[in-house]
């Protein structure tokens, strides 16, 4: 190497002091390697690294990518050291690979970095009391500036290629260097280990290459540190004794969103799409981003034309001027883009952030990369389903009665057992039918890590949710945690899973007396039974279960339901709602013939007695009693003379107002759709009416919140209806009721009424000519 960059050497060895994801920093490392032609080049991270820089070149490697290292035995322990395309150490791997030059990572190793430092006094360790100083904001606010990022981008990203291509590392060590006069190690007390570390590296090298052939790009903190003249003996002694622990490294995918975030290198950018444009233009770099913005916009459909591209550069060098900038920098842009293009809403000017200057970039790794069992097993599901995993956040509708989104699904949930959050289900826009499952999808690069932490479990997925179920079902604190499981395994097809399952299960309910919890229980049981019907999957031993915590039940809910007080009551009331909807579906999936056909019956018929007596029962909570009277009447078991008794009982003068309002609360509430009844049976109304009109002013205060409560559920034009029947009264002609039909409807087709949408129909059946019985029939 030549001359002429003594503030950049260390004993003729060539220090590259650099921000860590700094385009500006990249390109002069570029330029400062391709002046020196080093014969080796150093950099700031973890030796264990050494062997897989080859893989920089491999066609499948696409920054943004980073170093994943983790503990052997204990994956959760782990660091990142990401990389981006814009990132100086990225640059100079490149460099040096495609130049056939060395490359070493010279940092302390992950397996130190790693370890669990308990060891009080440990110059590693830092002290906790110390103020960390950011070396960029200081030598900002000593620039006069206020924001580190707009001075880094005067001084660095904005300064123009040409001339001395060593200049910059020297000016930024100098810099450096006074800050590490004034301020120390700047709170950064583990920073000295891992500055002897990198001394030690670093002597090594110029031992086997020469002091003059070696290169060292490592972030500009450290420089001073690496200049500085320390004896071998005191750098060991520094290192000696220091925690050690089983580390494996490997690359992994990266995003955007995470160069963020400070990790491994202890740096991070806001606008990581913003400085990877900055390294990538060739040159006018403000007209070219104006371009992308004007493109991503149009995408949106917004109207932004070239006019507006050139007046949004105008204005962007304008204020650039009015600030005293070399040249237009985020901040103007961002202005000028909100004020031309964006019409002065930040609203799509948060679209431009978030696409444009932080991006949604996700970065690949070569299969040639060490992974765990697991991972290579997860690779191979994702090509085959052909699920690519995409940073950007999607939904994916799956129809389970096709072979491959079945397939799709059981992966999902395969994942999700295992705490691998790739996929989150949510509510589907279409069909609610159990056949169709709809999922929110985005692969985070943390999730590498939880894959990793899953392998203790096995070496495929369908093994390694396997044992995890097992090993939850086993350790499950409760009946309903067990339900709940055997839900998902059955969503996930683990057959393996569901005997240890099934004994776990059968074992909890013969012990838990709690109705609460049996109640919590049995419809995620009938849920997995569906589901298992869906899936195809033998759910017999689980039915049997289901009926025998279903007959449980039956006999521990009325007693449980008394003596309660009123918030016990509604959580009570959600119990028996969610009962009732188990039961009927469990009816349902129950064979219809021979033997299964009479559990069947016998359950609902069990059910049902079970209802009367909660509807029956003066010492049963009125919210409860109030509920069982409403599941009788919508099933047909009770008449409507018996409903009006029931009620009137309920709501007799001399009863307890607050009970009364319970009762109307659970007869009418809770979204049972009880508006609707009201407004066509007038005899309910009436009795309801009458009974608040006799509640004394005191009650009617105390009363108030829980009507209040109950009412406000239905919709708007139910409770105009209401009240408009109310006023009205029984003299203004309210609903009548058939004398023997349904209540609220007359026994015989109006026809005048039905005539009058005669019209209206055959304009939407698309038909020329419609008779008047014919849509009378259809009505019939």
């Amino acid at each position: 190497m030549t001359g002429g960059r003594a503030g950049a050497a260390a004993g003729g060895t060539l220090l590259l002091g650099v921000r860590h994801h700094g385009p500006g920093s990249a390109r002069a490392v570029r330029a400062a390697l391709d002046e020196g032609r080093p014969e080796a080049v150093l950099i700031e991270g973890p030796p264990e690294a050494d062997s897989l820089v080859h893989l920089a070149a491999d066609e499948g490697m696409r920054p943004p990518v980073a170093l994943l290292a983790h503990v052997v035995d204990e994956p959760g322990r782990s660091a990142f050291w990401p990389l981006a395309e814009f990132s100086p150490e990225w640059v100079a791997i490149q460099w040096a690979v495609g130049r056939g030059v060395p490359v070493r990572f010279i940092d302390l190793p992950a397996a130190n970095s790693l370890a669990r430092n308990e060891e009080e006094g440990d110059p590693t360790s830092g002290d906790e009391d110390a103020v960390r100083i950011d070396p960029l904001a200081v030598l900002a606010e000593t620039a006069g500036y206020d924001d580190p990022e707009r001075w880094w981008e005067d001084a660095v990203e904005h300064r123009e290629g040409g001339g001395d291509a060593f200049a910059p590392f020297e000016a930024l060590g100098e810099a450096m260097g006074a800050l590490r006069e004034a301020y120390g190690d700047g709170g950064h007390g583990r920073d000295l280990a891992r500055e002897a570390h990198m001394r030690l590296r670093m002597r090594a090298a110029q031992k086997e290459f020469g002091p003059d052939r070696v290169a060292v790009v490592c972030g500009a903190w450290h420089v001073p540190a690496l200049r500085r003249k320390v004896a071998v003996a005191a750098d060991r002694a520094l290192l000696k004794g220091l925690p050690k622990v089983r580390a494996e490294m490997t690359w992994v995918p990266w995003t955007n969103r995470r160069l963020s975030r400070a990790s491994g290198y202890g740096a991070g950018v806001s606008s990581p799409g913003w400085y990877g444009h900055l390294f990538g233009a060739p040159d006018r770099p403000v007209e070219r981003w104006m371009t992308k913005v004007a493109r991503l916009l149009r995408e949106e459909d917004r109207l932004v034309s070239s006019a507006h591209v050139i007046e949004a550069v105008r204005l962007a060098d304008t204020l650039a001027a009015m600030r005293g900038r070399p040249l237009a920098g985020l901040t103007e842009t961002t202005d000028a883009v909100r004020a031309v293009m964006c019409e002065g809403s930040d609203v799509p000017l948060a679209l431009v952030h978030d696409k444009l200057v932080v991006g949604d970039v996700l970065g690949e790794v070569p299969e040639a990369a060490p992974a765990v069992p697991l991972q290579r097993d997860l690779t191979r599901l994702q090509r085959k389903l052909r699920l690519k995993p995409d940073a950007l956040e999607r939904e994916l509708e799956l129809d389970l009665r096709k072979e491959t989104d079945a397939a799709r699904s059981t992966l999902l949930h395969r994942l999700r057992l295992l705490d691998i959050g790739w996929g989150e289900p949510v509510r589907s826009r279409g069909s609610t039918g159990t056949f169709r499952e709809t999922w929110r999808l985005r692969w985070e690069p943390e999730l590498s890590v939880r894959v990793a932490e899953a392998g203790v479990w096995g070496t495929t997925v369908l093994g390694a949710a396997t044992g995890k179920a097992t090993a939850d079902a086993v350790g499950a604190a409760g009946l309903a945690d067990v339900t709940a499981l055997a839900e998902r395994c059955l969503l996930a097809a683990l057959p393996d899973a569901l005997p240890v399952m099934m004994r776990v299960l059968a074992d909890r309910a013969a012990l838990d007396a709690d109705v609460g919890h049996l109640a919590q229980a049995l419809p995620a049981l009938v849920r997995s039974l569906r589901y298992g019907d869906v899936r195809g999957t033998d759910t017999a031993a689980l039915g049997e279960v289901a009926l025998g915590l279903a007959e449980r039940l039956f006999v521990g809910l009325p007693p449980a339901c008394t003596g309660l007080g009123a918030e016990a009551a509604l959580e009570m009331r959600g119990h028996v709602d969610a009962v009732h909807q188990a039961v009927g579906m469990l009816g349902e999936l129950t064979p219809d013939a021979g033997s299964g056909g009479a559990v069947s019956q016998g359950v609902r018929a069990r059910w049902v007695s079970v209802l009367r007596v909660l509807a029956r029962r003066e010492a049963v909570a009125g919210v409860v009693r109030g509920r069982g009277v409403r599941l009788l009447l919508d099933g047909g078991e009770l008449a409507d003379e018996e409903v009006a008794r029931l009620m009137g009982l309920a709501l007799s003068r001399g009863g307890d107002p607050a009970e009364g309002a319970a009762w109307i609360e659970g007869f009418v509430g809770g979204g049972s759709g009880g508006g609707m009844l009201l407004v066509h049976d007038d005899r309910l109304l009436g009795l309801v009416d009458d009974w608040l009109s006799g509640v004394s002013a005191d009650a009617f205060i105390d009363v108030l919140p829980l009507l209040r409560r109950t009412f406000s559920e239905y919709e708007p034009g139910v409770r105009r209806t209401l009240g408009e029947l109310v006023r009205r009264g029984p003299a203004g002609g309210g609903v009548a009721v058939g004398g023997g039909g349904v209540p609220g409807f007359a026994e015989e087709i109006d026809a005048a009424r039905a005539d009058a949408v005669v019209a209206t129909v055959r304009a939407l059946l698309g038909e020329a000519s419609a008779g008047r019985e014919g849509l009378v029939g259809a009505v019939g």
